[in-house]
């Protein structure tokens, strides 16, 4: 992906919708920036380092998801079916900063930096019931386990590199 595709974000803008993940539940704030049953979806995530994404894969052939990194560090966890760590990459500006995550494929990305900044794009019409699916075998968001498990992710993403 080129960063001529990718579009360009104002300082005042960034600073807002850190302030809105600031205020949100799951700590991140996403910019969509594709129309309602666009095929392909463009949207900007702003992220706080103690934000927990519940793993899940894209069912679906054409949702591949891929990922580039604007601001910040990111631990990107795939599992397998049983929920353990098969692999880890970190993106991390001025690095690798590109990534294509394989449709159903187990994932999350853990935060390595205070605030982060991805831009996110994947084919196929959004529809909440068949978008993602959420792994069984890990807590849900805003649960009482979520946190513990999101440090567990957090040092086991370390020995990966």
């Amino acid at each position: 992906m080129t960063i001529k595709e990718i579009p360009n974000l104002l300082n005042k803008d960034i600073d807002s919708y850190f302030e809105s993940a600031a205020n949100s539940d799951r700590r991140r704030f996403p910019k969509i920036l594709h129309n309602k049953g666009d095929y392909h979806n463009k949207v900007f995530n702003f992220i706080l380092e103690d934000s927990y994404m519940h793993p899940h894969l894209h069912p679906g052939v054409e949702k591949i998801e891929k990922m580039t990194l604007i601001e910040g560090s990111i631990a990107l966890i795939l599992f397998n079916e049983d929920g353990e760590i098969k692999e880890c990459e970190v993106l991390e500006k001025g690095k690798r900063d590109f990534i294509e995550v394989p449709s159903f494929t187990w994932h999350t990305y853990v935060m390595l930096s205070s605030k982060v900044i991805i831009y996110e794009t994947m084919d196929g019409i959004y529809d909440i019931s068949t978008w993602k699916k959420m792994a069984p075998w890990a807590p849900k968001e805003n649960s009482l386990d979520a946190s513990k498990y999101l440090e567990m992710l957090k040092y086991k993403s370390r020995s990966f590199n």
